[in-house]
């Protein structure tokens, strides 16, 4: 997916940042998400996987999403098995999001992976991919920004704000987050 040149689109005069192909892809995307996922009882993840994967998401087997979860773009996510998206969670993907196996995203989670270069006087987007590494947890209300990798097994802190990496295994906290401990996971296997 191709970003439009903000010098000449002019996004904050209204103009668009995508081509009217992606624009019309993402209309219809609302619309079957709408009609087909958004009201239905949250046992049915394996529908919501269907419909995921008809609109060019990469969705493992036994992940789980909710349908008020929100998906920007299908094509851009990247969803491992097992892994878990909690209501309301938004998916913010202009930029690609690889979410690992194992990993939990909890209520109202915001992941973001674009961002626009502030030097520039047309205010011009800029995508940056978000990567959650396997076993990893984002917790509630937390966001995790443009271009950070969440490393394996770390977890974000309830309504953190994770504007750099995070390493693995490590527990992070506030905002802006910062490293706090080491997680300590015990494997029960």
């Amino acid at each position: 997916m191709k970003v439009l040149d903000a010098a000449t689109t002019r996004p904050l005069e209204g103009g668009a940042s995508f081509s009217l192909g992606n624009r019309l892809f993402r209309a219809a995307w609302g619309v079957a998400w709408l009609v087909l996922a958004r009201w239905t009882p949250p046992p049915l993840h394996g529908w919501r996987r269907l419909v995921l994967r008809a609109f060019g998401a990469k969705v493992g087997r036994g992940a789980r999403l909710y349908g008020s979860t929100r998906v920007w773009y299908p094509p851009h996510l990247v969803l491992g098995d097992r892994a878990l998206l909690g209501p309301g969670v938004n998916v913010y993907n202009q930029g690609r999001i690889t979410i690992g196996r194992r990993v939990v995203v909890s209520q109202r989670a915001h992941l973001c992976a674009s961002s626009h270069d502030i030097r520039d006087p047309d205010f011009q987007l800029v995508l940056r991919p978000v990567t959650i590494r396997d076993g990893a947890w984002v917790a509630a209300e937390a966001f995790v920004g443009p271009g950070v990798t969440v490393g394996e097994g770390a977890v974000v802190g309830a309504r953190a704000v994770l504007l750099r990496d995070a390493e693995a295994g490590g527990v992070y906290q506030g905002n802006p987050a910062v490293w706090v401990k080491p997680r300590g996971l015990v494997r029960s296997d």
